[in-house]
């Protein structure tokens, strides 16, 4: 378990989540190798509600696991035309839910953090610097926040200089559109700097160009709010659709590689899904299979039913629907080829026995029904005076059913006819 989040959640909650904890964890090891170091974190006044603490007691080992992730999220950051295309970016959530001016200014002030980008406009130049009115985020964070009447200072110094102004400030003009980095946040006072220098981002940010930029050049996520698009009665899922990236075939496969997350151990609070080994029989194409294979039987047995009582051609269509289910299906095949044997359609009768014995070469029906059925075959054959072929077939009828008397006796006769013929053509030549 991870001591840092224990620790911060503990100094969230304090000694009523302690003793949930200790309760709830009492029997896992994890859990008993830092209890120690948690006695001293538990300064919290805690957050009221004991349904929240609770649910955090019993699902620790979980919640707080360093690994929880099952693959490493990419270190940059997508583009904004691409994200646009490939999934939907969509207007934040609290654009959409009654969340006061207050709250949203306060979630804005916990959330932000140094290196995170934000965009502005220029509303007042000084000889030390220009303020924004802050518009919207720009990287991480996804919030239009110009409602919240919330302004932030450039310094001169974090503006790089340009080889055609000695006055860094001289380039810029009110109105212009700033893209730029989170310098220094006073979470007190409510104060925020910007720079931009690149060297303010964040590694996974460092490709995002800081500086004036077009109105085109304006986030999706904050389009919506600057429009009609929020004031005009449509809903969340009314947007997202209206998104093209929405409609994307591939989207959900892209967005688990875009965040790291592996659809083969996928994270989860059920603890069904927490196992890093399942059965290969739980697995959906295991269990789809079992369901098609108990379903073809039903066909099968259907068809038999249709079979004793005469019936031929519905017990045909049992049998192929059973195979159109379950094609390997193999009670299905030696079902088929009885009956394909019964109408006098050997060679369709043989080729069902013989993938049957392919796919269970122990199955005793489909090994004496074939054995039969070659006999028959055979008899044809030595009607039109194909000797060699049909002895071959008797020869192949007795190996797959020894108890088979008419095939060894068939092979025996046409061994003998063989010899005979043989004898005729040595004294002719």
């Amino acid at each position: 378990m991870d001591l840092d989040l224990l620790k911060q959640s503990l100094n969230l909650h304090g000694e009523s989540l302690f003793r949930r904890l200790r309760c709830e964890q009492k029997e896992n090891p994890n859990f008993q190798l830092v209890v120690q170091d948690l006695d001293k974190h538990k300064s919290g006044a805690g957050c009221g509600s004991s349904l929240v603490e609770q649910f955090v007691a019993r699902k620790a080992d979980i919640l707080f696991s360093p690994a929880w992730k099952t693959a490493a999220p990419k270190d940059e950051d997508v583009c904004e035309d691409e994200a646009t295309e490939a999934f939907a970016v969509m207007p934040p959530l609290d654009g959409f839910i009654d969340v006061t001016y207050e709250e949203r200014r306060a979630m804005l002030f916990r959330d932000l953090e140094r290196g995170d980008v934000l965009i502005g406009r220029i509303n007042n130049i000084r000889e030390y610097g220009f303020f924004l009115t802050l518009l919207c985020t720009a990287g991480g964070l996804r919030r239009a926040i110009e409602d919240l009447e919330l302004t932030a200072l450039c310094h001169v110094r974090e503006i790089p200089s340009s080889s055609s102004h000695d006055d860094p400030l001289s380039y810029y003009q009110t109105g212009d559109l700033i893209r730029a980095a989170v310098k220094d946040i006073d979470r007190f006072q409510e104060k925020i700097t910007v720079s931009l220098h690149q060297s303010s981002l964040t590694r996974r940010s460092n490709s995002t160009e800081l500086g004036v930029i077009s109105r085109d050049e304006l986030l999706t996520h904050y389009r919506p709010s600057s429009s009609d698009g929020l004031d005009s009665g449509d809903t969340y899922e009314d947007l997202l659709k209206c998104c093209h990236g929405y409609h994307n075939p591939s989207v959900v496969n892209y967005l688990l590689h875009h965040m790291g997350v592996s659809d083969s151990r996928p994270p989860s609070l059920m603890r069904g899904l927490q196992s890093e080994l399942f059965l290969e029989e739980d697995f959906a194409v295991a269990i789809r299979k079992k369901q098609s294979t108990s379903w073809a039987l039903k066909c099968v047995r259907s068809g038999v039913e249709h079979f004793k009582h005469g019936r031929h051609v519905d017990a045909m269509n049992e049998y192929n629907k059973a195979l159109e289910i379950d094609d390997n299906n193999i009670e299905a095949l030696v079902a088929r080829g009885a009956l394909y044997a019964n109408k006098g359609s050997l060679l369709k009768s043989i080729s069902d026995f013989e993938l049957a014995l392919k796919l269970c070469p122990e199955h005793r029906n489909a090994g004496k029904y074939l054995s039969q059925t070659l006999v028959e075959r055979g008899k044809r054959l030595e009607e039109q005076d194909q000797l060699v072929t049909a002895e071959s077939l008797y020869r192949k009828a007795s190996e797959l059913d020894s108890s088979n008397t008419e095939a060894k006796a068939a092979l025996s006769k046409i061994t003998d006819m063989i010899k005979v013929e043989e004898e005729k053509k040595k004294v002719i030549f």
